[in-house]
């Protein structure tokens, strides 16, 4: 719990500083647009301090973590965990009410720290949201909360099966680092072997379109990956297209904003999987906990 509060302050604090500093200088400069000027005070960053946006998507996981690395196997080797199912209560209420109590407190947590800046960085600034830019607000948050969620249903599927909390925190971590780091790396590689580019040649040239597709459908698997691009659709009204566009498409566009709901429509597919992952992640550990034999531990 004490790990919790402190990366809630450190995300809360920092991604606040860089919020009001960043834009502040922005408004001062006049190098920044008219429009949307609230929802920059979640994207915008300052004197080489992260913004809101990037600090939840790195350091959001880790609270996800940290609420359910030990969430099973630390009640097994204190021996509570036998107490409480001889109490007068369903098995499954156990795991259930462990995973629903840490979405609980990551949406206190998330719809606080979010809000908090808002209020604070309208005092600070005098921007005044529009009604746009409040359901914006409000579905990036939700993203954030089902985002956490997953690393959350991780951390007690890995609490499930492992019987070290130890070991179940270094599993976590290992998996954050894969989906953060390695997967891009192997996303790139893969993409250059099947579709190679920078030759001069007609081919070369075609398979630039397929290779940056290639690349970003695996770099989808990561749930970093996917939240980073939903949310910096949601947050940026200007981002039309979440795929590649080519100058034929653009041929004739308009250059205009989208509207919410247009842009969720973009980003349905992202909040569909990270649910998906979320539940998927959690079912596994739902079966796994059902299936073990309590009291022979």
């Amino acid at each position: 719990m004490i790990l919790f509060v402190i990366l809630t302050a450190l995300i809360t604090v920092t991604g606040f500083y860089a919020a009001v500093t960043g834009l502040s200088d922005a408004l001062e400069s006049g190098s920044s647009s008219a429009s949307f000027l609230f929802l920059k005070l979640f994207t915008v960053s300052a004197n080489s301090i992260p913004s809101y946006n990037s600090l939840m998507a790195l350091m959001g996981p880790f609270i996800g973590i940290f609420m359910g690395f030990d969430a099973i196997n630390s009640e097994r080797t204190e021996g509570t965990l036998n107490r409480l199912v001889s109490q007068p209560l369903y098995r499954d209420n156990i795991i259930i009410g462990k995973f629903l109590a840490g979405i609980f407190l990551t949406a206190i947590m998330v719809f606080s720290s979010g809000l908090l800046i808002a209020a604070v960085g309208l005092i600070a600034t005098g921007l005044v949201p529009t009604g746009a830019e409040l359901a914006r607000l409000l579905i990036y948050l939700c993203f954030c909360v089902i985002y956490i969620g997953f690393w959350l249903a991780m951390a007690i599927l890995f609490s499930t099966v492992c019987r070290h909390a130890a070991t179940s925190a270094l599993s976590c971590i290992a998996v954050w680092l894969f989906c953060a780091i390695f997967i891009s790396l192997l996303a790139g590689i893969i993409a250059d072997a099947c579709y190679p580019v920078g030759g001069n040649d007609v081919q070369s040239m075609l398979n630039e379109v397929k290779n940056y597709t290639c690349e970003q459908n695996l770099n989808r698997i990561s749930p970093y990956y996917l939240f980073g691009e939903a949310t910096a659709t949601l947050l940026n009204p200007g981002v039309r297209s979440v795929n590649a566009v080519t100058m034929a498409q653009l041929s004739g566009a308009l250059s205009s904003t989208l509207s919410v709901g247009q842009s969720l429509l973009l980003v349905w597919p992202h909040l569909t999987a990270l649910a998906a992952l979320m539940l998927v992640a959690f079912a596994v550990s739902y079966v796994s906990f059902m299936r073990q034999e309590i009291r022979s531990r």
